[in-house]
């Protein structure tokens, strides 16, 4: 199988680049903005022409929630018109698409894990450019796979795992948020289950939403003590509301997603989050 990913420098990008080492059955074009401009629709079109497309992960996104609130049209630009594009020519070359989205399209008020089939609400620009984004796709008609996730974090690039062990180091106390209750995502475990769903749905016609995070349920100040204690750093952590730290972008206060349809599609095991974030670290020290 011939597969397209996009934004392979990023996060998750970086963690297919790995998966795709033991895929050696599938022939994988890795691109990002150096090498595809997937806002040009010529360029996409000559792409999936010239190597014979037949699957396309999106993992590129405007992710900067906050700036998005000032620059929401590059914000709508990569999170709903470049999708668009790639959902359309998936459509013409009879590719599948799987694209990644976020626990944002949610408004964060509910009090039990989100279902797939749950109304959005986005309370942000961030949020509704990926709610937008996954409408767009819908709407284009091509065989399509959704992937949302949430506070994606890994050993490459920036994220809140890395920001807090480097705060470690320099910091004595910090304080984060201690309202707003999710789940954290290792990027390896999501690359892992985005290879999963390929092997299961493989070319098939395929119109469906899943969620995937890691196991489990935590505050971002829980998640922040955590990395502390694994990573062996003596910064004291306080729990603050959200109200003592606001910021431009409304954050959920829940959203827990439900990984049911997941597990039962995939038989994959998920990790709880916290045996996840180990490996990360250890990863992280090991590169150092």
């Amino acid at each position: 199988m011939n597969i397209l990913v996009t934004g392979c420098y990023g996060q998750l990008g970086t963690a297919l680049r790995k998966v795709a080492d033991h895929f050696c059955t599938h022939q994988w074009h890795f691109t990002d903005i150096d090498t595809l401009d997937i806002c040009n629709p010529e360029a996409v079109e000559h792409c999936f022409f010239d190597k014979g497309i037949e699957l396309c992960i999106n993992c590129a996104a405007y992710t900067a929630v906050d700036k998005a609130e000032d620059e929401p049209e590059l914000a709508r630009k990569v999170n709903v018109e470049a999708p668009s594009i790639l959902a359309e020519c998936c459509k013409r070359h009879h590719a599948t698409f799987i694209h990644v989205s976020t626990d944002y399209v949610f408004d964060g008020k509910g009090v039990r894990p989100y279902h797939v089939d749950d109304l959005t609400c986005p309370t942000s620009v961030y949020g509704m450019t990926k709610r937008d984004g996954e409408i767009a796709i819908q709407q284009s008609g091509c065989n399509h796979i959704i992937v949302r996730t949430a506070w994606l974090y890994s050993s490459t690039g920036k994220n809140f795992v890395k920001t807090m062990l480097s705060l470690g180091d320099t910091r004595d106390e910090i304080n984060v948020v201690n309202d707003q209750k999710g789940c954290p995502t290792w990027a390896s475990d999501l690359a892992e289950a985005i290879v999963k769903l390929i092997e299961k749905h493989g070319l098939e016609p395929v119109h469906e939403i899943y969620h995937f995070t890691n196991e489990g349920q935590i505050t971002w100040y829980e998640f922040a003590c955590a990395i502390m204690e694994i990573g062996g750093k003596h910064c004291k952590v306080n729990p603050i509301t959200t109200d003592q730290y606001p910021t431009k972008a409304q954050r959920p206060a829940y959203s827990v997603l439900d990984l049911n349809k997941i597990k039962a599609t995939t038989g994959m095991e998920i990790p709880f989050w916290r045996d996840s974030l180990a490996k990360c670290i250890e990863e992280i020290n090991h590169k150092n």
